[in-house]
């Protein structure tokens, strides 16, 4: 099962057009795939909890992540929405690495945490 939370246009399930942009879409409690727009290139998409690649054990489900340049990516995201306190050590902690099990056992909570820390309000729906 599925769940995806649509930022744009300053309010959550507003327009996906309008900059920045940000979907998260939630996998069974487990992965939180996290597209932001604007990003780098090569970049705008990281995950929470676990990367499908890991958890699966097979690489063909994602892409390989650069977690320096998606961390980077989105903290200057942060900074377009506003948010220009974000450190990039904070947003690197969240991200799924290969390998590690992450801090929390329900994705929905590091997402609720990515959330609260470039400012954005938790949207309906989602319970950490």
């Amino acid at each position: 099962m599925s769940t995806t939370f649509q930022y744009g246009g300053g309010a959550w399930g507003g327009d996906l057009a309008a900059t920045p942009s940000l979907t998260i879409e939630i996998h069974d409690g487990d992965i939180a795939a996290v597209d932001y727009r604007p990003a780098p290139e090569g970049a705008g998409r990281f995950y929470l909890g676990f990367q499908p690649r890991d958890l699966y054990d097979d690489p063909s489900e994602s892409e390989p992540v650069d977690i320096e340049a998606e961390t980077e990516g989105f903290v200057a995201w942060a900074e377009a929405l506003g948010a220009d306190d974000v450190r990039p050590s904070e947003v690197r902690r969240l991200i799924a690495v290969i390998g590690e099990e992450p801090d929390d056992t329900f994705v929905e909570d590091t997402v609720v945490r990515l959330l609260r820390l470039v400012g954005l309000p938790v949207p309906d729906g989602l319970s950490a």
